[in-house]
């Protein structure tokens, strides 16, 4: 990437229990290279059913593939060939004993460029998840989802704190990303139509299919202020106010400074992308993110004495 100085390239979440961590690894360590450094490898254990089935491995259990595969890849980033690696009670193995030749270069993966290995990142899409307890023991940044309402989010800081305190290592409010759906516009009016509003909208198509899915799935509760609510009051209409962050620059900027009242301090505040319906409008909605809300933003949390998070493109 010699034509930028600081952008990093991440893996929007690779699916663990989808892949076979040597390909994982191989294909991570090369991208860091290519990147000169600046990757970031985003992992899930792949929590969609259909992708499953698809797979054949609908009835496994996708967070402990997603845990063996992670123990061969940092393994296969430790070790020098050959591998033998044969963990207890990891189903995968990795050996390149039999075809391992130095001098041809042959039964080789190369080491990340980023040393000890790149960062890696989390995505964590349910309330009060065991598996950040299990990022913050690894040393993995958690990457909050953009559709959990507030008090959801919430949950998942203390157990990172958690994970950390398990292996006794210290914590910062850096390493916690909160990714959020986010459309700022210069009118009021054109941010509600495009935001919420318009049967066109594409925060509207997503949160719709979004919904549908989740009802499908009897996940509804994600969407509750209160699990003993009824499902009827969970709408299309509701979901929108309570998960999209749209208005003029001003009124995202408090918006923004609210939601994070909710949750806490947190490191980075990430742009959750949607297509491009309208490219004039998506494009200046990142513009005025950049350079009129996160300014406030961060100006106000330099007030309070608190950290400032960064914003980040998804």
């Amino acid at each position: 990437m010699p034509e930028t100085d600081q952008i990093k390239l991440a893996t929007g979440t690779t699916n663990l229990s989808h892949l076979h961590p040597a390909l994982v690894a191989v294909h991570s360590a090369m991208f860091d290279h290519l990147s000169g450094g600046r990757f970031i490898l985003g992992v899930s254990p792949g929590a969609l059913p259909s992708d499953a089935e698809v797979l054949g491995i609908l009835g496994e259990d996708r967070n402990q593939l997603f845990g063996e595969a992670i123990d061969i890849i940092l393994r296969m980033w430790e070790l020098d060939p050959p591998y033998d690696i044969d963990l207890p009670g990891n189903r995968f193995t990795v050996t390149t004993a039999t075809t391992y030749d130095d001098e041809l270069g042959v039964g080789i993966v190369g080491r990340p460029l980023q040393q000890p290995r790149p960062e890696i990142v989390g995505t964590v899409v349910a309330p009060f998840s065991k598996g950040v307890v299990a990022m913050g023991a690894r040393d993995f940044h958690p990457l909050s989802a953009n559709f959990l309402l507030p008090q959801w989010v919430a949950t998942h800081w203390p157990n990172y704190v958690q994970g950390k305190e398990s292996v006794g290592a210290s914590v910062a409010s850096a390493d916690w990303r909160i990714a959020r759906t986010v459309f700022v516009a210069e009118d009021a009016a054109v941010a509600e139509r495009y935001g919420r509003a318009d049967a066109n909208s594409p925060y509207r198509f997503y949160y719709g299919k979004m919904l549908a899915k989740m009802r499908a799935l009897g996940r509804l509760a994600l969407f509750k202020h209160d699990k003993d609510e009824p499902d009827d009051a969970v709408t299309l209409d509701r979901v929108l106010d309570d998960l999209v962050i749209a208005g003029t620059p001003d009124s995202v900027a408090e918006q923004v400074l609210a939601f994070r009242e909710q949750t806490g301090d947190f490191g980075e505040l990430v742009y959750a992308g949607l297509d491009w319906v309208d490219p004039v409008l998506a494009k200046q909605s990142m513009e005025l993110m950049a350079t009129k809300v996160m300014p406030q933003v961060n100006a106000a949390i330099r007030t309070s004495g608190s950290a400032v998070p960064s914003g980040a493109g998804a």
